[in-house]
């Protein structure tokens, strides 16, 4: 599995949301040569756990993005993350909103299992607001600052207690960035290329517009996934990045 935590080779890392191993490989398979990493969340390590994350990973020949959501509390957390590790993940993710001891915790566990392993240390993020939420959803659940405003103190919470770097809009992507620095990474979700459907996205911007903004990492799913062609439709993306 050597190669798993390279560097991707461009920023964009395939969402691929589904519970199907067949039609899980297939995909990863497809893209490989035109994306940087493939991202692989609950719907399908809740199906296939570790075993079938490996066989995606080995798939596609990329580094994988965990987008797990580690929430709890620190002890349990910690745990998970050792768990995950032994997977080799590029990138694994926790909950910002569960608090400096939890983040602490995880990225304490990251880097004891990595040394355990024998194999680079996983990136560990935070996830600041969902893409899917707006202002009037956090009022909903009692939160009365903004989506932008949450983000931004969630991701300086994150940096404080020794994360890489976190989950965010890429409308929020600017801010964060300056908020900080140029070495906390920044991965974002809800990109869509000007020519796709929204989907129940509610805070995007286009891939060329995110990079602009600050963003390290793209989360790029349905435009490529749902396509007749995955490949074309990835190698499109990748080359208007590029030019």
């Amino acid at each position: 599995m050597t190669g798993f935590n390279q560097e991707p080779r461009n920023p964009i890392f395939c969402a691929i949301d589904t519970a199907d191993l067949g039609t899980a490989t297939t995909w990863a398979a497809s893209i490989g040569d035109h994306v940087g990493g493939i991202k692989l969340g609950l719907e399908f390590f809740s199906a296939h756990g570790p075993k079938g994350v490996t066989q995606v990973m080995r798939a596609s020949g990329l580094p994988a993005f965990l987008d797990v959501k580690f929430h709890d509390i620190p002890n349990t957390v910690a745990g998970a993350v050792r768990a995950i590790t032994g997977v080799k993940p590029f990138i694994i993710n926790v909950h910002a909103s569960g608090g400096k001891a939890m983040m602490q915790a995880a990225a304490e566990a990251a880097s004891e299992a990595a040394y355990e392993h024998v194999t680079p240390r996983p990136l560990v993020i935070g996830v600041t607001i969902l893409t899917s939420l707006a202002d009037n959803d956090l009022a909903e659940v009692g939160m009365s600052a903004s989506t932008a405003d949450q983000a931004i103190r969630l991701a300086v919470l994150a940096k404080e207690s020794g994360l890489d770097g976190v989950v965010c809009s890429p409308l929020e992507a600017a801010r964060i960035r300056a908020e900080c620095g140029p070495n906390f990474k920044l991965v974002t979700p809800g990109v869509r290329p000007e020519w796709a459907a929204v989907n129940d996205q509610k805070r995007i911007m286009t891939p060329e517009q995110a990079i602009a903004e600050g963003a390290d990492y793209l989360v790029i799913g349905r435009p490529i996934t749902s396509a007749v062609d995955p490949s074309a439709v990835a190698q499109r993306i990748a080359t208007a990045l590029a030019a």
